[in-house]
């Protein structure tokens, strides 16, 4: 209404930065292909064994959280989950221990390349997770032992410009259709999953290096291998 310039949907990084090229998703991996199925037996699992997973797999499971699938003539991106007005609020940051040819540490997730950017190496990065992560009900200290936690940051100015503060509900339910296609996809590599509400923000977004205003992290999420009961 005021004629502003739509803000970018993507977060700018430093073309000299490291960049990992992901595996092209491919449905060879996938362990359990009925969707029925995936919806039937997905629960939140907080045990994980020590097996890594591979690039595949986290490929996989990336395109299937923000995957870009076409664009439309404006240059807006259509994504493998849904989001109001294709406005795309999120950046995926991941939390690395355990994933086949990747280092310890924290990577950003570049959807329009499907790439990864290593951001940092993290020493600690299992103890300094768990910090983030609080007193976890059930089973405590659950995400240190995942292999990759997802952490989804947002910022809502990206929404904001298109619907006012009505934007702020609208990122509320489409970072919940993010983990949720997380949920599924892992359930079809019999991965589990397990969303993450409870966390210190403050810790979160400095670790990230995020401003806490204007980018700061939402929602999270641990992976890993099913542990065998």
């Amino acid at each position: 209404m005021k004629g502003l310039p739509q803000p970018e949907g993507i977060k700018h990084y430093d073309t000299d930065s490291e960049i990992i090229n992901l595996p092209t998703v491919s449905a060879d991996i996938i362990k359990k292909q009925g969707i029925f199925q995936c919806i039937k037996d997905r629960r939140s699992i907080r045990l994980y064994s020590e097996e890594a997973i591979n690039l595949a797999e986290l490929s996989y499971l990336l395109w299937a959280t923000q995957g870009v699938t076409g664009t439309n003539k404006t240059g807006l991106t259509f994504r493998t989950v849904p989001c109001s007005g294709a406005t795309h609020t999120f950046e995926t940051y991941l939390f690395v221990m355990n994933v086949i040819g990747l280092e310890k540490g924290i990577y950003r997730y570049l959807p329009l390349e499907h790439a990864l950017i290593f951001l940092f190496p993290l020493d600690d990065i299992e103890k300094k997770l768990d910090e983030i992560s609080l007193d976890q009900p059930f089973i405590p200290h659950f995400t240190k032992k995942s292999a990759v936690t997802f952490a989804w940051s947002t910022t809502p100015y990206r929404a904001e410009w298109k619907f006012d503060v009505s934007a702020h509900k609208k990122i509320l339910i489409d970072v919940g259709h993010i983990c949720q296609n997380l949920y599924l996809a892992g359930e079809s590599l019999d991965m589990g999953v397990c969303a993450i509400g409870i966390y210190d923000q403050e810790a979160i977004d400095k670790l990230l290096q995020l401003d806490g205003n204007e980018e700061f992290i939402i929602y999270l999420a641990a992976v890993g291998k099913k542990k065998n009961k």
